[in-house]
């Protein structure tokens, strides 16, 4: 391995990613311990988008901060990695996306705002993530089709949901026929998936730093 590499999975497709950088390697949701075979490669830029939270160990924050010792530079963004980065920006990991925000300012704070569940050989999410479920519920409150009150009880409900359960037809359920088909119909069309938007801006960080002198072989 040389140039970057970019753990990813459920965020967003590695084929539509490798369509905003072409040139990094992408490997599946990082587990504590893969970040062992960077160390010594000629590696110079890790991205952390997915990662895996509770079906397997999760990566150690030691594990990251002995690649930045080292040299290496470390982007997190989306998922673990926002969540990473939050907690070790001031260590020299890099964050980007509104996720990654969210959880350095203290609007979010847990794992479980990003966790969610997906097929583990391709990736595809199986269910939704919280941090999606709420920007979806205020922009649809913003925009009319639901009112606060409906917004707050949805909230609860999905929070109150194990994380792999989360789904809007799940969450949706405890409203009456005719509300529910509004907001079905609006979801369909116009369902917000930060997580995915969060991982094109980091994708396009490490495409602009690839082109950089000092990450070229």
């Amino acid at each position: 391995m040389h140039g970057a590499v970019v753990y990813l999975g459920p965020s967003l497709p590695h084929e539509e990613a490798r369509t905003f950088c072409p040139d990094a390697t992408f490997l599946p949701p990082i587990r504590r311990g893969d970040l062992n075979a960077i160390s010594g490669s000629k590696v110079s830029l890790v991205c952390i988008i997915d990662g895996y939270f509770f079906q397997d160990s999760a990566v150690g924050h030691r594990e990251i901060l002995s690649l930045i010792r080292s040299g290496i530079t470390v982007i997190g963004a989306s998922s673990m990695g926002a969540l990473r980065a939050a907690e070790l920006d001031s260590l020299g990991m890099e964050g980007i996306g509104v996720i990654y925000s969210l959880y350095r300012n203290g609007t979010l704070v847990s794992d479980d705002e990003v966790a969610l569940v997906f097929d583990p050989e391709t990736f595809s999410p199986l269910s939704d993530p919280l941090v999606n479920i709420r920007c979806t519920f205020r922009r649809a409150r913003e925009e009319g089709i639901i009112s606060k009150e409906v917004e707050a009880l949805l909230i609860r409900t999905a929070t109150d949901l194990f994380y792999p359960e989360r789904t809007y037809e799940n969450i949706i359920s405890v409203l009456g026929v005719e509300e529910r088909a509004r907001l079905i119909e609006y979801i369909s069309r116009s369902k917000i998936d930060q997580k995915r938007s969060d991982a094109i801006e980091a994708l396009m960080r490490v495409h602009d730093m690839l082109n950089r002198r000092e990450f070229t072989d």
